[in-house]
Parts: structure tokens; C-alpha cells; sequence
């Protein structure tokens, strides 16, 4: 059967229909998103002006920033647009390409995030190898393979998407292009469509959470055997990343690990992984990371004087 596709715009709904919350947004989210880019340019600044690339985990700190940066950028400057724009429309490809940007980014910050685990493990389990396990060959290859998936990933979804019929309403009642409401508006049967999503991005989503979990179980466990001044500054800096992952992949689990239905709340749900997320992460590693605040101020003081 040929597909037919009668449509070239979709109407985003956007957060609410009400003018006065949507003056609120618009101020809330637009101071919220240059929180975005000043705190995640500034963690990028003091790395690289720090020449702390060499040391996996601000390595790893460095592209998580990056990463921050073009994940709200997917989805924050079109939302703040449609809050005080009449005509809250974007078209076809426009959302295609949005949806793909989405979950490329999403799913690579979930695998960085896997990997700066991972390097806390070694650092904290196999101290006495850990330069020569985390070398920089061998961050640059986790990395270009947190990229790859996660290019996987976003491509599965594309495809599936762009196979779907659109002739009928096309409004969708989110923010941003996503699977879940744009699946509501297809003309055609999107089961199998949802279920491969469902396993898609939910094996991303767990996966990621899973590998998380047992990295920092094992992380607690062999801190039994530490000093009392290690285990303190172990915890200072797995608590950063602890809080990270809570506010990043609980959000994500609910979204993603479940069937294709969408719920009211999905909106608010959203907000956590795509703003609030990488607007919180500057502030959490530099104010719970002693060695990035230390990194911060010998910068700007090198810089002032």
C-alpha cells in the first residue's frame, strides 16, 4: 500500500493554552535555557583552558556539557518561540528532524553518563590501574562508541517514523516532535511501530540505568575497605553523579519503558530530561566536585591576575 501523507505542518500545543502561563513560561524557561548555556560553556571553559582533558573524568565532564548544550537546543529555542508565537507550527521535516536530534542526544548523554560511572569504578576500585585502564585511547574509543549507539539509536527511530502516514489531524499535544504523540496522529496501524520504540529506546533507557546501578554498587562496596577520608571523597564525587542520574533516568524510564500511551503529565515529565537536567548538571558537579570548584578558581584567578 503506497503512503499517503497529507501533511506538511504539525501544531505543536506547546506546555499550556493559557496566556498567562505561557507569559510565565516564556520568562521562566528563557532564563532557564541561558542558565543552560552559560553554566555547561563554562564547565567546557574550564577544562579546556584548565588543560584538564587528559584526566578521563573531566575528559568525559567536557562532551557531557557539550552533549547538555545540544540537547536543550533540540528542544528549548522552538518551545520559548512558540510561547509568545500565535502560529505554533513546525513542518514536516522541521519535526522529523527534531524527533532524530532528540534521540541523539538523549540517548548519548545516557551513554557518557554510563561511561563516567564506569570511570569512577576504576578510579575508586583499581586505583593502581587506573591510568593504564583508562587511558586516553581508550576514553576516546568509549566515547566515538557513545556516539555510534546512540546515532543507532536515533536513526532506528527516524526511519520508523518517516515510514508512517500523516493525512489526518496534526496537532500534537506536546512541546517538541516525540514518538509516543506523534504515533496518535499516524493513519495507519503503529503497533508494531510502538513496540519497536518501546524495545528501542527502552533498552537505552534500563540498559543505561542497569549498567548505572551496578557500577555504583560496587562502587559503595569496595569503599567498606577505604580510609574514612577516602570514603568521604569518593562519595562527594559519585553523590554528583548519583544525583544526575536520578534526575536524568527516572524521567526517561517513565517515558520510555512502557507501551505506546501517553499520559497528561508526560509534558511536565519531559521537562526533567531535556531542561532541568542539563541545566542542574553545571551546578552539581562544580558545587558537590571539590576538584572542579578547585579547577574553576585557579582559572579565573590565573585569568584576573
Amino acid at each position: 500500500m503506497e503512503k499517503i501523507n497529507n501533511v506538511t505542518m504539525f501544531i505543536l500545543k506547546g506546555l499550556s493554552q493559557n496566556p498567562k502561563v505561557e507569559e510565565v513560561c516564556l520568562v521562566l524557561f528563557s532564563l532557564f535555557y541561558l542558565a543552560i548555556l552559560l553554566g555547561n560553556l563554562l564547565i567546557i571553559l574550564t577544562v579546556r583552558m584548565g588543560n584538564l582533558l587528559n584526566f578521563p573524568m573531566y575528559f568525559f565532564l567536557n562532551y557531557l556539557s557539550f552533549v547538555d548544550i545540544c540537547y536543550s537546543s533540540v528542544t528549548a529555542p522552538k518551545m520559548i518561540v512558540n510561547l509568545f508565537a500565535k502560529s505554533k507550527t513546525i513542518s514536516y521535516m522541521g519535526c522529523m528532524l527534531q524527533l532524530f536530534g532528540a534521540h541523539f542526544f538523549g540517548p548519548t548523554e545516557v551513554f557518557i553518563l554510563v561511561v563516567m560511572a564506569y570511570d569512577r569504578y576504576v578510579a575508586i576500585c583499581k586505583p593502581l590501574h587506573y591510568l593504564i585502564i583508562m587511558d586516553q585511547d581508550r576514553c576516546k574509543r568509549m566515547l566515538l562508541g557513545a556516539w555510534v549507539v546512540a546515532f543507532l539509536h536515533s536513526f532506528i527511530q527516524i526511519v520508523l517514523m518517516l515510514q508512517l502516514p500523516f493525512c489526518g489531524p496534526n496537532v500534537i499535544d506536546h512541546y517538541f516532535c516525540d514518538v509516543h504523540p506523534m504515533l496518535k496522529l499516524a493513519c495507519s496501524d503503529t503497533f508494531v511501530v510502538g513496540m519497536v520504540d518501546t524495545a528501542n529506546s527502552g533498552t537505552v533507557a534500563l540498559g543505561g540505568f542497569t549498567t548505572l546501578l551496578i557500577s555504583y554498587t560496587l562502587i559503595l562496596v569496595s569503599l567498606r575497605k577505604q580510609s574514612a577520608e577516602g570514603r568521604r571523597k569518593a562519595l562527594s564525587t559519585c553523590g554528583s553523579h548519583i544525583a544526575v542520574v536520578v534526575m536524568f533516568f527516572g524521567p526517561c524510564t517513565f517515558m520510555y519503558l512502557r507501551p505506546n500511551t501517553t499520559f497528561a503529565e508526560d509534558k511536565m515529565v519531559a521537562l526533567f530530561y531535556t531542561i532541568i537536567a542539563p541545566m542542574l548538571n553545571p551546578l552539581i558537579y562544580t558545587l558537590r566536585n571539590a576538584e572542579v570548584k578547585n579547577a574553576m578558581k585557579k582559572l579565573w584567578h590565573r585569568n584576573a591576575f
